[in-house]
């Protein structure tokens, strides 16, 4: 408690930056406190202001450099210090690698409390325009419609022209929108009234093939003037293949829900991935930088050793890691609770001639439920869930279908921690991790890990 009341707002320190935490930002040792100091890099010096005490965290500002690391770069883009979209463009691309291969270190060891380090890092190829994804914000600034994101921990719209990291189409589809929006009146959606038309632009595009599809979010259609939006959409955007329009009255904070209208063209993009077509509705998952997707894959199926074995795949999406797997595997089971991304599945199946795949609709404890009722007995099983992990019950569940590999594909290295806990108490010993960087300039980092089966006494 002593050291908490000598540190207060508006002090200033200077310090050695030594680690990051979770986000990317630099940490600082002060009076025996960890201070987060966003953009800086470890190695620098600061003069550092402090500028939130709490109990658990000490925040601060970095003033004025006294040494400055080889690896900080200018930021290239003119949004860096307001969006929040891309965290690390002051660092180099191999210290942004280094900061994300500890940032899973750190979690296996402090929350997972694991031997296991990850054995590398597989950096991006691309590091600009990866995004096969935009998800643009729609808000009046000063009167006007604009397109932008949100800037970190609030709904305040900054405004952005061209993002460095989305695609060059994905950025004129948006500005299109909100250009029809401006020269036909046409109001942008208020949260607080609840008042307003246009929500979001999402566009998500093919890397393989030429296919890209915009979806305008809404809280209702556009009546009389739904063909001329459409118009006006194919002659700034001569790249889209589909056009649609997605009513949604709801008023939390997910992008894609209630109904889907195809204005024209295509609702769906078709992409290639490891020589596999795939075709993907909107709500289908489908990963963000797809030649990265394809290592990741390509390291969860060598983890699987799925060869003439019974596989489980669950959170399957569109079926892209099963159908990978499904190549060398005798068969292939995945599960999914999205019905849009199912049925996209069994279709990617079909298209590919792959006819040792089925796909349920299910969340993934009634899918181990059902699949134990069923005396199904896979060998192995992989787990791709979203950024808040698994449930216990599910991770349980699958446990008790008793298979040898279960390969966790993860892109939040915290929860990942977290449910190698609960493993480990079902009686599986991680052995081997690595890290995949999907989404560079971000501090956001993929891994894929193994588990095996073992006896209890490698815990006693």
């Amino acid at each position: 408690m002593k050291n908490m009341e000598q540190l207060k707002k508006n002090e200033i320190f200077e310090a050695e930056i030594t680690a990051y935490n979770s986000e990317g930002s630099g940490v600082a040792r002060i009076l025996g406190r960890a201070v987060f100091v966003p953009r800086t890099i470890v190695g620098e010096r600061w003069r550092i202001v402090i500028v939130k005490v709490t109990a658990s965290a000490v925040y601060g500002r970095a003033l004025e450099p006294v040494k400055l690391s080889p690896e900080r770069r200018e930021p290239e883009c003119e949004n860096y210090l307001r969006c929040g979209g891309c965290g690390l463009r002051h660092m180099s691309y191999a210290e942004e690698l280094r900061f994300k291969k500890q940032r899973v270190d750190d979690a296996l060891r402090h929350i997972a409390h694991q031997s296991v380090q990850v054995e590398r890092i597989t950096g991006s190829d691309e590091t600009a325009h990866y995004r096969n994804k935009g998800i643009y914000a729609v808000r009046e600034v000063e009167g006007r419609a604009r397109k932008g994101f949100f800037a970190p921990r609030s709904h305040e719209l900054v405004p952005v022209g061209r993002c460095l990291i989305q695609s060059d189409i994905a950025d004129k589809a948006a500005e299109a929108v909100v250009r029809f929006m401006n020269d036909n009146g046409l109001r942008a959606y208020d949260e607080k009234t609840r008042s307003g038309l246009v929500k979001h632009v999402y566009v998500r595009k093919a890397v393989n093939t030429p296919d890209a599809v915009a979806v305008i979010v809404a809280s209702g259609g556009f009546g009389a003037r739904t063909q001329a939006l459409v118009d006006f959409m194919r002659k700034a955007c001569p790249e889209l293949t589909g056009i649609v329009l997605n009513v949604n009255k709801t008023s939390g904070n997910t992008v894609l829900a209630g109904d889907f209208h195809t204005l024209w063209g295509r609702d769906y993009i078709r992409d290639s991935l490891g020589g596999i077509v795939y075709e993907l509705a909107p709500q289908a998952f489908y990963q963000i930088n797809p030649p990265q997707a394809e290592k990741l894959y390509k390291k969860a199926v060598e983890y699987a050793s799925p060869e003439g074995k019974t596989v489980l795949d669950m959170y399957c999406g569109a079926g892209t890691i099963s159908l990978f797997l499904a190549r060398a595997a005798k068969r292939v089971i995945g599960a999914e609770i999205i019905p849009e991304a199912v049925e996209n599945a069994r279709e990617n199946a079909h298209r590919n001639g792959i006819e040792n795949a089925d796909f349920i609709c299910a969340d993934a404890s009634e899918a181990a439920e059902k699949f134990l009722r069923d005396g199904v007995r896979p060998e192995a099983i992989v787990v791709d869930p979203p950024r808040k992990g698994m449930d216990e019950a599910a991770v349980r569940a699958l446990c008790g279908m008793a298979p040898e590999r279960i390969v966790y594909v993860s892109c939040n290295p915290a929860t990942l921690a977290r449910d190698i806990c609960v493993f480990n108490d079902c009686g599986y010993a991680l052995r081997r991790a690595e890290a995949v960087d999907m989404f560079p300039r971000t501090a956001h980092v993929e891994t894929v890990a193994l588990m095996e089966k073992v006896e209890m006494y490698e815990y006693e």
